[in-house]
């Protein structure tokens, strides 16, 4: 009877008869609701925000919901939620253990839950699997636990925008709770993706993600850090790095900028942080490379402060112009943007600002609404100082370089101009 379930669960996976629902439907779930969608497969979308079920398109084989009882259709359920950081920089995992509480009534035998959170080593199994022993399943005969982390680029928000590698072509990492576990997530994961890559234990498979993260955090910390040492020494990191890069092995090039944002670089490292330090141990990479990724916004608004008091400069309104303050080029997504950082600052010393940004309509200061300006000539006449963040293709930057009277550019986008141009 025990072996049925497995038995009855992979079956309905090869036929496509499994009921699959999707818990968040934020860029990550709704990216996995589609790729579902598209292979014919019977959907449930769970999301606590009604606005956003509204948004997605409905057809027959889908059921949009704000209502957990409907867990209870399910064969699959993949919990796509936040994984956020306390105020002390330790894991919030408040959503999922809120979500296990919320379908705890409703979960029944021979079905499988994957985890697709980022999320520190140890998660699946002490959370998802402590709840689910909790709840009398026996793991791996009448219930399967997977983890397979997300690796969706938040481009794939952008309406129209082709990159070069979305959820089908990236390989996916995949594990199980047991081989039995394994198979059926591999099973399942593979009609989305051209290739699952299968990890020995759910702890590897969740320290991967770490890892791709803390790589990225890492190398960007450095060569920011590089810039800020070499900008005193008039030595131009951008020319170096390219310099470096001509050697075709043992070397991968990250570019400087203005600092880091998104939910994954800032955040995620911490996870593997927190737990080191449980276990004695200090992850001191991790550490200085938020320090440092914080310092270099902080090292841009001083930059621009000093430059406005030493050449006395009076702004229109007191305001500089900031271009872009999504987080990364040509995406809508503004978390952890390094541009409200170097907003705080300057505010503190009565620097105002208007923004443009062709992906972010408008966003919100501390209560103040503000929205996107179209950038014109006369919109850079009227603005002294204008402040390269996010360096988005959809700019006209042969306009700004013609028509704005001083340049900040953090992303070393305006090229052949000199006087009132500076790189920060």
């Amino acid at each position: 009877m025990k072996k049925k379930f497995y038995i009855d669960l992979k079956n309905k996976i090869k036929k496509k008869e499994a009921v699959i629902c999707i818990i968040g439907l934020g860029y990550v779930g709704l990216e996995l609701f589609k790729s579902f969608r598209k292979k014919k497969f019977n959907l449930i979308g769970i999301d606590l925000d009604k606005n956003k079920i509204k948004k997605i398109l409905k057809t027959k084989k889908i059921l949009l919901t704000s209502n957990f009882r409907h867990v209870k259709k399910a064969d699959i359920i993949i919990i796509a939620l936040p994984t956020p950081l306390t105020k002390y920089l330790t894991p919030d995992l408040s959503y999922i253990k809120s979500c296990l509480k919320s379908i705890k009534p409703f979960i029944k035998k021979g079905q499988l839950i994957s985890l697709e959170s980022t999320t520190y080593p140890g998660t699946s199994e002490e959370i998802i699997g402590e709840f689910l022993k909790n709840e009398k399943f026996n793991l791996s005969e009448d219930f399967f636990l997977v983890y397979s982390p997300e690796r969706i680029s938040p481009e794939l928000k952008v309406k129209n925008k082709k990159i070069k590698y979305n959820l089908n072509n990236t390989p996916k990492v995949c594990s199980g709770y047991s081989k039995k576990c394994q198979e059926l997530g591999r099973l399942l994961y593979k009609n989305i993706v051209d290739k699952v890559v299968l990890a020995t234990s759910l702890k590897i498979a969740e320290t991967t993600k770490m890892i791709e993260n803390i790589f990225r955090s890492v190398n960007i910390a450095l060569v920011n850090e590089l810039k800020m040492f070499l900008t005193k020494v008039d030595i131009d990191i951008n020319e170096t790095l390219d310099l470096a890069n001509t050697k075709p092995f043992g070397f991968t090039k990250f570019n400087p900028g203005p600092g880091y944002g998104g939910h994954c670089i800032p955040l995620d490292p911490f996870y593997l942080y927190w737990l080191a330090k449980k276990n004695n141990f200090n992850l001191k990479f991790i550490k200085t490379s938020g320090l440092v990724n914080n310092r270099v916004s902080t090292w841009i608004s001083k930059k621009i402060i000093k430059f406005l008091k030493k050449n006395k400069i009076k702004l229109f309104q007191n305001k500089i112009l900031i271009l872009g303050v999504a987080y990364k080029k040509n995406i809508d997504d503004t978390r952890e943007s390094p541009a409200f950082e170097i907003i705080r600052k300057l505010k503190k010393q009565n620097i105002d600002f208007e923004f443009s940004d062709p992906y972010v309509k408008s966003i919100n200061i501390n209560g103040v609404k503000k929205k996107s300006k179209n950038i014109t000539k006369s919109l850079l006449k009227k603005f002294k100082l204008v402040l390269i963040v996010t360096d988005h293709s959809e700019f006209n930057y042969k306009l700004i370089s013609k028509e704005a009277k001083f340049i900040f550019d953090s992303r070393n986008t305006i090229k052949n101009r000199t006087e009132g141009y500076f790189k920060i």
